[in-house]
Formats: C-alpha cells, structure tokens, sequence
C-alpha cells in the first residue's frame, strides 16, 4: 500500500504540473515534427559555372542535375564563384581543363566533382568514336585537375562541422549553467533578499551577467583552445576573432538562460527548456542544410542567435574571413544579448515586494 500510495504521488505531482506533462507528451511530437521537416527538405542542386563549354557536354551535366551557368571571358575563378554563387567553375587554364569547387561542405564538392568528372569522361568517350566536330577547349584537353576554394582533397565533412560544434557546445553550457544558477538563488530566497534591499533591478541583472560572465569567460577560451591544438579542428582565420565570437555568444546565451530561469520554478522545469530552446538552434545552425528546407521554414532561422554564430565561426575557422567580414553577425548577436538583457530587468519586476 505504501508502493501504492506513492505511486499515486508521484502520478498527481506530474499531472499538476502541466509544463511537465507538455515536456513529456507534446516537445517529442514537436522535435520530431521539426526533423521531419529538416530531413524531407526539397533537394539542393549545386549550380556549376562552365567557360568554353559544348553544348553536348552542358546538357549532361543538367542530365546529372547540375545547374549549369555558362559564362565568358572569366579572369578570376574564385571570385566568380564566390560572387555568383557557385558550387564550382569548371574552365580551361593553360593545357589542362580544370574544376574548381567551392568545398563549403565536403559532400557537395565531392558529389559534384565525381557527377563533372563522369560527364567530362563520357564526352570524351563520344567525341573519340565521332568524326571531327563538335570540339571546344573545354573537351581538347585529356586530362581534368581540381582545384579549391577552401579547403583541400583532405577536406572531411567534420571540418566544417566543427566550427559549429564549439559554439554550440559554448552556448549550451552557458546557457544551462546560469539559468541553473539564478534558479537557485531563487529557490533559496537569496534573490528575494537581494529586491528586499535598495539595490536595482538593473545592478542585479550586471551582477549576475558580470559573475557568470567571468566563468563564461574562462570556460570560452577554454573550449575554443582544446577544441584548436588538441582536437586539431580546422583553422584558417584568427583565434582571436574565433574567441571573440564564441564570448559574444557566451553572452547571448548567458542572458537568456537567465531570462527563461524566471519562467521556471525547478532545476527540472529549466531542463525542460533545452527541446525546446536548444534542440532548434541545431538543426538551424547550418550543420543541416539550410537551404533545402521549405522557405517558410528558413524564416526560423533568422531568429536562432546560433545560426548566425555558426556562421561566423565557419567563415573564420574554415574560410579564414576576417573579422569585419563577419561583423554583421556579430552586430546581431549584440542585438540578441541586448534585448534578452532589456527582458531580463522587466522579468526581475514580478519577484520585488517592496
């Protein structure tokens, strides 16, 4: 009877807490309905610069479902791909016909490298067994090189993963840490004591935003050189900028665990945050495709502090970009901290007594 009556306990203890009951019946069905969506995205052609192209060859490549853009009198390759877009340029230089990819995400620069590669051969292929004819200076060559943009042949796919990886695990644990810990002030009356007193909202929300902040801080610079010199993650621009990011970050998610710490009455109940907070910013941080997804889908991006964190950090530790280059995320990331600090002094309003 004792098994009993506890059973029963616990049971009317969860039904009363409807937060909970959401937690366990509705934020599954809205993780998965969210992957569903993610992974039964549209399918994302990549889109191939051709110079000096037949028009044989350009309608095999479309056969492969590439998106072919033909163009003329190009004098720099990169910059060409970089302005219009591309996954690649495939174009003659000196005696040797070559493709050069963009290798933003390994899959796609390979897929398509492998789908030029098979079209350029068949091409061959034909123009041997036909009679003279048909010949550009795309198809003179016998032989076809690569070239990258970023990256190399070594490129994996974890490489421009992991750039994404260091600043999601930063906002993660920041952002669980401090809504954790002024869950616990609260708890334990500390917070009341403090509006008790004639101290300002405005002077706690520093306080504990300067206090975490310090720990955010160590712990920042202590991920970042791990993940750098002993995980040897990819990197190509300046550790400074990529520290930089990761504490602009650090301070997005540091304010706003302490904003939905105020929506919480348990330790559980900020757990109960992380499906719903931070599950999302995964799948928008560009480790899925971003760009297959549905267009009203992609919207929900624009309001994912990671999202534009991630890109960043690829753009620096991956692609070497500078830090005004990656400035107008960062911009956006000050103006996501800052509004969360703006909500955090109004949510503070409700615990004053006096």
């Amino acid at each position: 009877m004792r098994t009993v009556a506890l059973i029963k306990r616990i049971l009317l203890q969860i039904l009363r807490d409807k937060r909970t009951l959401a937690l366990l019946f509705v934020a599954p069905l809205l993780v998965l309905t969210l992957m569903n969506l993610v992974f039964n995205g549209n399918t994302v052609h990549p889109v191939l610069g051709v110079a000096n192209g037949n028009q044989q060859i350009i309608e095999k490549l479309e056969e492969e479902d590439i998106e072919v853009k033909e163009y003329n009198n190009v004098t720099n390759v990169n910059e060409t791909i970089l302005d219009e877009n591309l996954d690649g340029f495939l174009h003659v230089e000196g005696d040797d016909t070559i493709i050069t990819l963009l290798n933003d995400d390994p899959t796609v620069a390979k897929s398509l490298e492998m789908k030029v590669k098979q079209s350029y051969s068949w091409e061959k292929q034909l123009q041997l067994i036909e009679i003279k004819g048909m010949q550009s200076d795309l198809l003179s060559q016998d032989t076809m090189k690569t070239k990258y943009v970023y990256g190399s042949s070594e490129t994996e796919l974890f490489d421009t993963f992991s750039p994404i990886l260091v600043g999601f695990f930063v906002f993660f644990f920041v952002f669980l840490i401090s809504g954790i810990g002024l869950l616990n002030d609260r708890t334990t009356g500390t917070l009341e004591r403090l509006l008790a007193t004639p101290i300002k909202r405005g002077e706690i929300v520093t306080g504990y935003l300067i206090g975490y902040g310090l720990l955010a801080l160590i712990q920042t610079i202590i991920v970042v050189l791990f993940s750098i010199h002993v995980l040897d993650m990819v990197l190509v621009g300046s550790i400074w900028t990529v520290i930089l990011i990761n504490l602009i970050l650090a301070l997005v998610a540091l304010s706003l665990g302490i904003l939905l710490s105020s929506f919480a009455s348990s330790e559980f109940q900020m757990i109960q945050f992380i499906p719903i907070i931070i599950v999302p910013q995964i799948f928008f941080s560009g480790i899925f495709s971003i760009e297959g997804m549905a267009d009203w889908l992609q919207v929900f991006a624009n309001i994912m502090p990671l999202y534009y964190a991630a890109d960043a950090l690829k753009g620096v530790m991956y692609q070497g970009l500078s830090l005004a280059e990656v400035s107008n995320n960062l911009y956006i990331l000050l103006a996501f901290a800052t509004v969360f600090i703006i909500l955090n002094l109004f949510a503070l309003k409700k615990y004053r007594k006096l």
